[in-house]
């Protein structure tokens, strides 16, 4: 069961906003952000079903009779919020909540689709005169941002996981598999030791494959002298990690050896620099200048890390366009690469919290190149 102090603080921590924003009522119905707020593990999918409304003194829940008992289970029978699945349109429900709550501020994620967001227009005219705002999202993802000691935990939970599935991988990896052979012994083992879901589809390049950034494994074979780049994560009570690694199947060559350097480089000088208050694309541009002083600019064009939490892409980041200054809390990966079209590719990634004292990886393998004896 999550931390029900923690989540309390959550809610609070919104209505700090609501109350800045002068906002009567909030209506949420992203997964990731009813999942931080209601501190409800293992509960949310892929259907947008849930519906929250919180005021400065009252917090509700909509749901069905899918979900209900998960729910009453996961957040114990003192919860504040209040649990309802009350047969009626999810739309109609919080305009009745609207009303009931005398709210004329009505802030509500600009997630929502369109269908739910027209509906309620019209309930809302139907029951109340109130004024619907669609623009909050943005202020819980900044809320979001700063990860407390719960989240922290479970991160490096997973990260644990998956770090012990990068040293199983390397005594099985040998010529002659597939990519798709190491993509299931590598998931099967986190899923048997500790991981409760994936934090993504695996990505197992070897070759001339790794030089897609977001290849996907298929039939391609291991063969001497390969790179194998190995992106992945397990996750862990709803939350992620997200790791890659690329390692040579025999003894690399010196072009390898080279280009592996290179990025260790753009990786261990970005980890030095990220700190609090530092500027993303900052960063992002320290890693593009290191690659391009070597010689290898063209080929580094993806951003240089996202933030990582209950979703595996969340702000903040270390992009080229992301102006913002990086808050002290945030987990952010830092995964330079470079993509050598129709040869190899390398990409070396951590993720990590950024604290007081500078950026703090919970990823724990190595950065030494791994070479796997055939």
């Amino acid at each position: 069961m999550a931390d029900a102090q923690a989540c309390a603080a959550r809610v609070d921590r919104l209505r700090e906003v609501m109350a800045q924003r002068g906002y009567d009522a909030v209506i949420l119905r992203n997964n990731a952000d009813l999942r931080w707020l209601t501190g409800s593990e293992r509960t949310f999918d892929d259907e947008i079903t849930h519906t929250a409304f919180i005021t400065a003194t009252g917090q509700w829940l909509h749901t069905d009779s899918r979900y209900y008992n998960t729910f009453i289970t996961r957040m114990g029978t003192n919860t504040a919020w209040v649990i309802d699945m009350e047969l009626v349109d999810p739309a109609m429900w919080a305009a009745q909540r609207i009303a009931q709550t005398h709210s004329r501020m009505v802030a509500l994620e600009d997630t929502c689709d369109l269908a739910f967001y027209d509906d309620l227009k019209a309930c809302i005219h139907q029951c109340s005169g109130a004024c619907l705002l669609p623009r909050l999202h943005g202020d819980i993802a900044s809320l979001r941002m700063v990860k407390d000691a719960e989240e922290l935990e479970l991160m490096q939970h997973a990260q644990d996981i998956t770090d012990a599935a990068f040293e199983y991988i390397c005594t099985y990896i040998k010529p002659g598999l597939t990519e798709q052979d190491i993509r299931v012994e590598l998931e099967n083992y986190m899923l048997t030791h500790g991981a409760d879901a994936l934090s993504f589809d695996t990505i197992i390049a070897t070759g001339a494959n790794g030089a897609n950034p977001h290849a996907q494994p298929g039939s391609t074979v291991v063969q001497q002298g390969d790179f194998i780049v190995m992106d992945y994560g397990a996750g862990y009570h709803d939350y992620h990690s997200d790791m890659t690694r690329t390692v040579c199947v025999g003894t690399p060559s010196e072009e390898q050896k080279k280009v592996y350097d290179i990025v260790r480089l753009a990786h261990e000088t970005c980890a030095q620099y990220a700190k609090p208050g530092v500027i993303g694309k900052d960063v992002h541009n320290l890693a593009v200048k290191v690659i391009t002083d070597a010689g290898y600019g063209e080929y580094f064009m993806h951003g240089l890390g996202h933030g990582v939490g209950l979703e595996i892409h969340e702000k903040p980041n270390f992009g080229r366009l992301y102006d913002l200054p990086i808050p002290e809390g945030s987990v952010v990966t830092i995964e330079p690469g470079i993509y050598l079209p129709g040869k190899f590719g390398v990409r070396l990634e951590d993720f990590g919290v950024v604290t007081a004292d500078g950026y703090k990886p919970f990823t724990q393998s190595s950065h030494e190149l791994v070479c796997i004896s055939c």
